[in-house]
């Protein structure tokens, strides 16, 4: 039995979010699956289960059956949060107004929630007001900013903006090594966890290297996931606390040297920019290995 299903507003949700909502009995790997063996089908095509829904797209079922594909009632809990945990997401706001926060998000924090996440970044955000939404994200393990929409209408603005590409963001890393040529711009094509190719576009810049450790600016030109990360394995340099892509470095009690440092972009006509609060891991480390200000450096001509 085939069904069709066509989006008649900007929900501005991934299909496997909306999949979820329209059939809660589903399964996360039920999803999966089915969009894999092409069960699953938008305008008639195959797409990832993070493929955000757009307005008059028209979502096909192959195998649609109403014992497998059904809603149950769900009786949902609202997750309560720490006052502490509360108090500090507050501290970390560096900027808010009507529409938007600018968070400065803390390394070892998730984004959003999963299996092995306690609390993450969104049940924080919901928990203070069911209209918050997350417009992009981090690693678990990447300090920096975090842009958290207040309305849905900010949030569609966002992600358009995202889309498009406007949103500039660079990051810092320090990394162990240091690469062959001081700056350039690097085209990689990276597997994602769908084992679909995927290209990518980073500019990255040596800013300084001290007792064999690079610290270098990344300009993503594209936003995979982990994409800094296999970029600096890739040029020889790894970044220094990554568990994943450089498991057997010298610094293993090292937290992760990632920070997503400033973000410029235009929001109705008008010009934001923004600079994290380094952790205070980072700047310890920094401090140890002789590393100045990052204020000292030329930092944004890349």
């Amino acid at each position: 039995m085939i069904r069709k299903y066509k989006i008649d507003q900007n929900l501005c949700i991934r299909l496997d979010k909306y999949l979820k909502i329209k059939f809660s009995a589903l399964t996360q790997s039920f999803i999966e699956k089915n969009i894999r063996k092409k069960n699953i089908l938008v305008n008639n095509s195959k797409k990832s289960s993070k493929y955000i829904i757009q307005l008059n797209d028209e979502i096909k079922i192959l195998n649609f059956h109403k014992d497998k594909y059904k809603n149950k009632i769900i009786f949902k809990k609202n997750k309560q949060i720490p006052k502490k945990i509360i108090e500090n997401f507050k501290s970390c706001i560096i900027f808010q107004n009507d529409n938007f926060i600018i968070f400065n998000k803390w390394s070892s924090i998730a984004t959003q929630g999963g299996s092995k996440i306690n609390i993450s970044v969104d049940d924080i955000i919901k928990f203070i007001s069911s209209d918050y939404r997350l417009v992009h994200r981090l690693d678990k393990e990447t300090s920096g900013l975090l842009i958290i929409a207040k309305n849905l209408k900010t949030a569609k603005i966002f992600g358009n903006l995202f889309k498009l590409g406007v949103i500039e963001k660079t990051y810092i890393a320090f990394c162990e090594g240091k690469p062959k040529l001081k700056e350039s711009n690097v085209n990689l094509d990276i597997k994602n966890k769908y084992n679909k190719i995927e290209n990518t576009k980073t500019l990255y810049k040596v800013l300084e290297t001290n007792n064999g450790i690079s610290l270098i600016l990344y300009k993503p030109l594209t936003g995979k996931t982990h994409q800094l990360r296999i970029v600096s394995k890739k040029l020889g340099c790894p970044i220094i606390g990554d568990k994943k892509y450089n498991p057997f470095s010298k610094f293993q009690s090292e937290e992760l040297k990632l920070n997503a440092f400033n973000l410029k972009f235009l929001y109705k006509d008008k010009k934001f920019e923004f600079s994290s609060n380094l952790t205070k891991n980072i700047s310890i480390f920094m401090k140890k290995n002789k590393f100045k200000n990052l204020n000292k450096y030329n930092i944004f001509k890349l």
